[in-house]
């Protein structure tokens, strides 16, 4: 007599709910949206072939390639848990060292006299962890709904229409994030608001569209 298949479907559903959340969490994570979004921002500001490796070079070190590295080591050394930063404390202190990061990077870009679309995204990248360090402190925001939203906040103010099918990456991501319980739906939606508002209001600051040689 054939046993009923009914549950293990059921758990082979469930596991494949659980993996494509996991991969679309590992695949959109902020070090690698940041590298992508820089590496649109590198080729839209450079002057030439150079300019471009430089201002990517730049830019990605301090918001991908620096802060990926120092996470990996923190972990490799035993002094976070988890490469999530899921406990809170470990969290609040590695988004310090990520502010120091970002603020340098803005410095950097800013002395060097690199285009303002540049500096704009890497002061707000800036301004954002800050808030989310601050808010760290009492409330676990989501910084992978804070790192998809924010590049196509930019993208989006950027080229317009052309990005909006990009947008259902927003609400993926953060479907993901809460299917694994990293964070609950206001977490995610915060994080989310906040890169909205961050962008916008750094392209407002700068006059990053009246300057853009498009």
């Amino acid at each position: 007599m054939l046993e009923p298949t009914t549950p293990v479907v059921a758990i082979k559903g469930r596991r494949v709910w659980r993996d494509l959340a996991r991969i679309l969490s590992t695949i959109f994570n902020p070090f690698l949206t940041a590298l992508a979004l820089f590496v649109i921002l590198a080729h839209t500001s450079a002057r030439g072939t150079l300019d471009f490796w430089f201002l990517l070079f730049v830019s990605t070190f301090f918001t991908s390639l620096g802060p990926m590295l120092y996470v990996f080591w923190l972990y490799g050394t035993d002094r976070i848990s988890d490469l999530d930063m899921s406990v809170r404390h470990e969290r609040e202190a590695v988004l310090g060292a990520f502010v120091v990061f970002y603020l340098l990077g803005t410095l950097v870009l800013w002395m060097l006299r690199s285009p303002i679309l540049m500096i704009a995204s890497m002061a707000a990248y800036t301004l954002s962890t800050l808030i989310v360090q601050y808010i760290t402190r009492y409330w676990k925001i989501s910084t992978h709904a804070l790192g998809i939203t924010a590049p196509l906040v930019a993208l989006t103010l950027l080229y317009g229409q052309q990005t909006l099918p990009f947008l259902i990456l927003v609400p993926m991501v953060c479907w993901a994030r809460v299917y694994l319980k990293a964070h609950t739906l206001m977490q995610v939606i915060a994080g989310s608001l906040l890169a909205l508002g961050s962008t916008i209001l750094f392209f407002h600051i700068f006059h990053v569209r009246e300057m853009l040689p498009l």
